[in-house]
């Protein structure tokens, strides 16, 4: 990441984010129009396009990753195994499809879909569509036989009508200073958490964290992220960590907030030298030159080796992961859906 953006969230996590403070009557003029926009499709102003199936939105409030694409992973594989024919909405970020909105399959390049739709395609093998405007990917999934679809970020994406909203919360980095952009990373104030269904808060809260939320009229959730596996570059996969405890790698995480990455991995007891890079960062045959010319094993996460696979052996290994999800959650989440599906889609 550059110095430049790496100062910026340095402020943005701080109590107090010093010289950032400058720009409060820019955080102003920011929230008015956020807050001009939502009214306007609240009050119909501007068009907001339902599918015509349950719509089930996973966001956040910050800017960059707070782990939401786990979580549409695990929710995605529930529904099915309730019987559900899930689809996936994405705005397909940092890639450029022949047009829009367009369906990801095994053919087709995170370059072209975007990072997280291609990994999660890949994981999944469900229908996963991407497109700016995101209620035209939506229309799409319908005409493939979806009967429930997810959106994979979009919370601020007002055109797409939906009917439950999941904010997902890094547990440790919470909403840094709380204050929003450019002098924080919130996208909205944090009033509009007691206007969401569930806040879903990856690993245990931290203090602040825990005190503010302790108002919040809405359950929060914690859940894990638990390994399902190793991958090697060439193909081969295993349960366990082909690292014994205290082996040296080298880690790469082109994701939100890279450091959880490389924290997970020193959990394992392994010595790692993390390279953060920014989230949906660009990756190519010469990534992994570039930063280290080491004659050690690399380990990232699978958003990364989605870009990275045609130059990838037997000297990287992928670690798999998915959310744990709360089984009551789960099954409250499923009673509203079942509710909405009989109740306003006659089901």
């Amino acid at each position: 990441m550059s110095f430049f953006r790496r100062a910026i969230e340095r402020q943005w996590y701080q109590d107090r984010p010093s010289w950032l403070l400058g720009l409060r009557p820019l955080e102003a003029l920011y929230r008015a129009v956020v807050a001009r926009r939502r009214q306007g499709y609240q009050q119909q102003l501007e068009r907001v396009q339902h599918p015509g199936v349950p719509v089930i939105v996973v966001g956040n409030l910050t800017v960059g990753g707070s782990g939401k694409s786990p979580v549409v992973a695990a929710l995605a594989q529930f529904f099915q195994q309730q019987g559900w024919r899930p689809g996936i909405v994405s705005r397909g970020y940092g890639g450029q499809a022949p047009h829009y909105p367009y369906l990801v399959s095994a053919d087709t390049t995170a370059a072209q879909v975007g990072d997280e739709p291609q990994m999660l395609f890949e994981q999944l093998a469900l229908p996963v569509a991407v497109a700016p405007d995101r209620a035209a990917a939506a229309r799409l999934l319908v005409e493939q036989g979806c009967d429930l679809l997810l959106a994979d970020d979009g919370l601020q994406h007002w055109a797409l009508g939906r009917d439950l909203e999941l904010v997902v919360i890094d547990g440790q980095r919470g909403f840094g200073n709380q204050h929003c952009l450019p002098v924080g990373p919130l996208r909205e104030p944090l009033t509009r958490l007691a206007q969401v269904d569930a806040l879903l808060v990856q690993g245990a809260p931290s203090e602040d964290l825990g005190r503010l939320l302790e108002p919040v009229p809405v359950t929060a959730w914690s859940y894990g992220l638990k390994t399902l596996g190793w991958r090697r570059g060439d193909g081969h996969w295993q349960y366990n960590c082909p690292f014994a405890a205290g082996q040296a790698v080298q880690a790469l995480a082109g994701i939100g907030h890279p450091q959880r990455f490389f924290d997970q991995l020193q959990a394992l007891g392994l010595q790692v030298s993390g390279y953060p890079l920014a989230d949906h960062a660009v990756m190519d045959a010469n990534t992994l030159g570039r930063l280290s010319a080491a004659p050690l094993p690399w380990v990232m996460t699978a958003k990364d080796a989605v870009k990275l696979r045609p130059w990838l052996n037997e000297q990287h290994w992928v670690q798999e992961v998915c959310a744990d999800l709360p089984k009551e959650f789960l099954y409250q989440l499923h009673l509203q859906v079942q509710q909405l599906k009989e109740e306003k889609y006659h089901g």
